[in-house]
This record gives structure tokens, C-alpha cells and sequence, in this order.
């Protein structure tokens, strides 16, 4: 049976290769797209998955825009890396065809968990979990309705990549991600200590580029541009590979390792500002409420990511 998602995104490179992989899985159905304001503002990440859906050759899926801005920060966006339009490192002069939905994808979200059957729905969340908060907070009832959300976000080991301590999707909006991690529902989080062990070393992005498709070589010249900072940044042969590893665990959860643990969302305005509080030792007594994942075959994901590309457009 196929696993129903809705993927919340704000492409971003790393987000585009994640909804290709989904795409190109007939595991999983994707019931819809919801662009957030994240690593560019709202409308760089609308145009960004509109076109990745139209590379894709999916323009059917439905398209809607949330949250532009944070619940209460000051936005934060991450052009350093992803270039000012989020996808740079491809073609993206050619003129968008396909439509955006006008319903708010806050209001969207709400109906479409509860119009699902109970447990029914995974989302998926690539970006700041904001559209999702918002969401809670106008209707709780969504939160025992959700089957569970996987994201991207946060780290212990790895510390953090956008400040010493915070990881860019939970600090981007720290009050949202502490929302979402307080409502009960189940979380499997995909953190920079998973996503740091998944290089784009040179073999790999060239056997991407080798599968000969537009969408496998527009992966790979995507990640060819985002990966500059980091190369410079961490000096390793290749750079992490982030938002695919989501999607990589509902196909394969074999692949990585982890365990459920309480994460808590530092929400002061300090240096520890959207850290995420792993009690990976267990000395709390604070529920846990996540599988946190730590671990990852990173060939065998490569293997997945390349092998899955190739059944695209």
C-alpha cells in the first residue's frame, strides 16, 4: 500500500532532489506540495516547486503557498548558500505554466488531515516547520489524525550550521518547531548528525549526472552549485546531502539507525537560540517524543538517490 504524504518545502537544492525522489517512488503518493518561506523568501520557493514539479513532468500535483515569514523572528533565509533564487546552478529562465492553488496551504493542510482517514497521512517537512504550527494551533485536533511527520531539522553531535549551536530549518523559526514538538504527534527527525555522513563526493554526483536524464542532471548540477559553501565551510571531499534523507527513510528506515529520545526546542533569544535539546542519554524524565536518527549507510542511500533519479523525466 502506498504511503500518503504532503511535503512541506522550501526549495532550496537539497529540498528539489528530496521531491524528485518522492516523485520518482511509486511507494509513496504524493497527495500535495506546500511551499514555506525558508531558505528563500515565499515566492522564490512557490516558483522553486512549481519548477521542480514541471522538470518532474508532474504538474497535476497540487501547489500551495503557507507561511511567509516566522511566527515571531525576524526572517532568516540562507541566499549564501542556495544563491538568490534558491535553485541556482540550473536553467531557470523558462517561462512556468503550471498553476498555484489559491486556498491557503495552512488551511489546506488542516483539511486535508482531516478529510483523511485517521493515521492515514505522513508529512514530510523540509523546511521551517512553521505552516505546521500555525495549523496546530488553529486546529489541535489535526495532531492525533497524523500517522507521523518526518523532517529535516535540528542536530546533537553536529552542533549547528547556521549558528554554533542551531541547525538553519528549527532556528529559522524556533517557535513553530517547539509547537510542533509539543503536540504529540509522531516524530522521526533526520538531523545534521545523519545528514553530515551523506557527502556528495565527486563518484557520486558524476554517477547522478551519468544516469543521462534531465532530472538527474539537473540534481546534479544543483547540488554542484549549493555544495561551494560547504566544501569551503567543512573542508570534506564532498558536501552533506540534507532534505532526500527524508524521503530515503520512508523508503528504506533499514539504512539508518537512531533511537526515540525527548528533543526540545531551545526558544530563547541567547547563543543557544533553536538548538535542539537532544536527551540522547536519557537523563531527564521528559517524555521522548522522536525517533532521532544518528546514523546512515551512506553508499546505500547514494544507491537509492541515483538508481530512483533515473526513472524520472
Amino acid at each position: 500500500m502506498k504511503r500518503k504524504i504532503i511535503i512541506d518545502t522550501d526549495p532550496g537544492q537539497d529540498d528539489a532532489v528530496a521531491i524528485f525522489l518522492a516523485l520518482a517512488s511509486p511507494e509513496i503518493d504524493v497527495q500535495a506540495i506546500i511551499a514555506v518561506a525558508g531558505n528563500v523568501p515565499l515566492h522564490h520557493t512557490v516558483e522553486n516547486a512549481r519548477r521542480v514539479l514541471e522538470m518532474a513532468g508532474r504538474p497535476d500535483i497540487p501547489l500551495y503557498a503557507g507561511a511567509a515569514r516566522p511566527l515571531r523572528r525576524t526572517q532568516t533565509t540562507a541566499e549564501h548558500v542556495h544563491g538568490p533564487s534558491g535553485l541556482d546552478g540550473i536553467d531557470t529562465s523558462w517561462s512556468l505554466s503550471m498553476p498555484v492553488q489559491t486556498q491557503n496551504g495552512v488551511d489546506y493542510l488542516i483539511g486535508a488531515i482531516r478529510a483523511a482517514e485517521p493515521k492515514e497521512l505522513t508529512l514530510v517537512m523540509l523546511g521551517p516547520l512553521t505552516d505546521l504550527a500555525i495549523a496546530l494551533t488553529l486546529a489541535p485536533d489535526i495532531a492525533g489524525r497524523l500517522r507521523e511527520v518526518v523532517l529535516m531539522g535540528g542536530a546533537w553531535s553536529e552542533l549547528g550550521n547556521i549558528t554554533p549551536a542551531a541547525e538553519f530549518n528549527i532556528y529559522a523559526d524556533p517557535e513553530a518547531a517547539d509547537i510542533v514538538f509539543s503536540a504529540g504527534i509522531p516524530l522521526v527527525i533526520l538531523p545534521l548528525d545523519v545528514t553530515h555522513q551523506c557527502l556528495g563526493l565527486p563518484e557520486r554526483l558524476t554517477a547522478m549526472r551519468e544516469n543521462g536524464n534531465r532530472c538527474s542532471v539537473a540534481a546534479a548540477d544543483m547540488l554542484s552549485f549549493s555544495e561551494r559553501f560547504d566544501l569551503k565551510k567543512y573542508g570534506w571531499p564532498g558536501a552533506p546531502l540534507h532534505d532526500p534523507c527524508t524521503i530515503a527513510w520512508l523508503l528504506n528506515p533499514e539504512i539508518f539507525g537512531g533511537r526515540t529520545v525527548n528533543v526540545s526546542i531551545e526558544t530563547g533569544n541567547g547563543l543557544c537560540a533553536g538548538m535542539t535539546v537532544v536527551d540522547w542519554w536519557r537523563v531527564t524524565d521528559r517524555t521522548p517524543n522522536a525517533l532521532f536518527l544518528r546514523d546512515v549507510d551512506s553508499d546505500a542511500f547514494y544507491s537509492l538517490l541515483t538508481s530512483r533519479l533515473a526513472m524520472l523525466p
